[in-house]
């Protein structure tokens, strides 16, 4: 599950936001406790732990004293807004700035897209 790329608690954090934007995990799900991750996955409980803390940080989980971590009820909204401006800014700004600099115009890039979702829906 896990690759060299980034910190195992990175990858934890982004593993966890992903099954929420799926839909795995819904709004005020349990999930594992920190040590059952880090008995699951074989990593140190700290590092889960960290995992853990960064979306606790982010508001995307919370905690239920003694009861253990839940998914907040407004966490796929959050992270679906931060993955469109996300979207937004890596994709669509490059490429408009992109499209200028060659002499692309938009009613070209807009045809382009309206091309290409026509094609996906069929």
């Amino acid at each position: 599950m896990f690759d060299d790329r980034s910190p195992i608690y990175q990858q934890i954090a982004d593993g966890i936001k992903e099954d929420i934007v799926s839909g795995t995990l819904k709004e005020e799900d349990q999930v594992m406790s920190t040590n059952q991750y880090a008995a699951f996955y074989r990593i140190n409980p700290a590092t889960a732990a960290k995992g853990f803390q960064l979306l606790t940080d982010e508001g995307i989980l919370y905690k239920k004293r003694g009861i253990g971590m839940f998914v907040s009820t407004d966490a796929r909204s959050t992270l679906l807004k931060q993955r469109r401006d996300r979207f937004f800014e890596e994709v669509v700004d490059r490429m408009v700035t992109e499209a200028n600099k060659i002499g692309v115009p938009i009613t070209d890039i807009i045809s382009r897209i309206e091309e290409l979702k026509g094609r996906d829906e069929e």
